[in-house]
């Protein structure tokens, strides 16, 4: 009897244990999608521009993307359950802030601070994970945790639009602050600190690359409020191309770069970081677009949009659970074209987008194959990466992969949105600025140009991807 209550005993703290690692992980992939379905609100509420809108996403990703490494290197050095409690923290009180924002700059501030706490945090999950589990309970471990990751950002959606339509826009950032009190409570009683190697900082890296991503960015919104004859746009557009040349030549010099310039030597490895650079750029801004398309043109509510996403990730999961299998048959680079392919398909099917679009015939169709191509490509792509890689860069190649995805996302964002108002805003269209028939041609302008990075990421798969098993 006595043994039974210790198993039980010892089973309910693992469970409490992974409950805290994963609802940590779950919070901070949801809110890369979160709040996409609340910004037509956010828009009407605080008073954004179409392309300043952009921000409220990408603050998140940019920062997220850029200290991501810097954040797995601060675990390293410091302790892995250290940063995981000052992450968590940093994000739940910019949570907070976030939902009593009352101007679209504080927003984006809270929205950024929110970006620093989820990269000093995520880092630490998988490694504490590691050493809070062994043997059979750590292979179960990993099974929930990659369960939920796999499926936060597209539940961001659903969750968005039922916590915006039952509340508010502010309550899909105030959700956080129970959810990380809980979890800032918990984490020092149930989480044994991983070990420590000691090392150095790559502040330099990490600063230029933020501050390189980060001008680029404002200079693409700039632009697409102001016209590229704008002197800030063309000056921050100089000033992150310029920081992001510093950050490569900072990353050739550093004794323990951020960026391990040497995971880029193999040619396959080198093109699956580019196709998770390119393919986001296209998935993430499309969902941002689509939102916005849903609400302003087809009258959907929040609720509404969020569940219209339901095909896109239906057709993940299926390709997703396939791919592996497929693999074995075909080949890798096989299976990454075809996925890119309908990663094409589905986009190239929302160019014609217009004001009597509706969502069965022309959104849900290309949803499921943008889904079912996205669910085909990661699993090759992380093949390609990790299964050349040398064991002592294991880490890096898997950070580097997370912070390519990142990346590409908020620059996708970027991109696309820009695009979207310039056509958008411009009176001269067949509607008035802000009118149905402006807001769709606006987005399929956006949608084309997607259509063409996603042709430049087939390219690239042709090239590099090895043609054997």
């Amino acid at each position: 009897m006595s043994r039974l209550r210790e198993r039980t005993a010892v089973q309910s703290a693992g469970a409490v244990t992974l409950a805290v690692i994963v609802s940590c992980e779950l919070v901070l992939m949801l809110d890369a999608t979160i709040v996409n379905v609340a910004l037509p609100e956010i828009r009407g509420g605080l008073g954004f521009t179409p392309a300043g809108l952009s921000w409220v996403s990408n603050a998140f990703l940019l920062v997220y993307a850029g200290l991501l490494l810097l954040g797995g290197r601060a675990g390293d050095i410091l302790g892995h359950r250290r940063m995981f409690l000052a992450g968590m923290t940093v994000f739940t009180v910019a949570s907070l802030a976030g939902g009593l924002a009352t101007a679209p700059g504080w927003l984006v501030a809270a929205r950024a601070l929110q970006g620093l706490g989820a990269a000093l945090a995520a880092p630490s999950t998988l490694a504490l994970l590691t050493t809070n589990f062994q043997g059979e309970g750590r292979a179960k471990a990993l099974g929930v945790y990659s369960s939920v990751t796999a499926s936060a950002m597209t539940l961001g959606l659903v969750l968005g639009g039922i916590i915006t339509t039952a509340l508010s826009w502010r309550w899909v950032l105030f959700v956080n602050v129970p959810i990380g009190l809980i979890v800032i409570a918990l984490a020092p009683r149930v989480l044994a600190e991983a070990s420590r190697r000691p090392g150095r900082f790559d502040v330099a890296g990490a600063l230029t690359s933020v501050a390189g991503l980060g001008a680029v960015a404002f200079a693409l919104a700039r632009a697409a409020e102001h016209g590229w004859r704008d002197a800030a746009a063309l000056v921050a557009l100089a000033c992150g191309a310029g920081l992001l040349t510093a950050f490569v030549r900072v990353e050739a010099r550093a004794r323990q770069p951020i960026l391990p310039l040497r995971l880029f030597a193999d040619r396959a490895r080198a093109g699956a970081f580019a196709g998770l650079l390119l393919l986001p750029m296209v998935t993430m801004s499309t969902q941002f677009l689509i939102v916005q398309f849903l609400q302003e043109v087809l009258g959907h509510n929040a609720l509404q949009a969020g569940l219209a996403f339901l095909p896109m990730a239906l057709g993940m999961l299926l390709t997703a659970q396939s791919a592996p299998r497929v693999i074995t048959r075909l080949t890798a680079r096989a299976v990454a074209i075809t996925g890119v392919a309908l990663i094409g398909a589905g986009v190239a099917w929302l160019v014609p987008i217009s004001a009597t679009t509706g969502y069965v015939p022309g959104i849900a169709g290309p949803l499921l194959l943008v889904g079912a191509g996205l669910g085909l490509v990661v699993v090759p792509f992380n093949l390609a990466i990790m299964s050349t890689v040398a064991p002592a860069d294991t880490g890096a190649a898997a950070g580097v992969l997370q912070t390519a995805m990142l990346t590409g996302a908020s620059l996708g964002i970027a991109i696309l949105s820009s695009v979207y108002a310039s056509v958008a805003g411009n009176t001269g269209s067949r509607g008035s600025a802000g009118s149905a028939v402006a807001v769709a041609d606006g987005m399929g302008a956006a949608f084309t140009v997607g259509l063409g990075i996603t042709a430049l990421a087939l390219v690239l798969v042709i090239l590099t991807l090895p043609a054997q098993r």
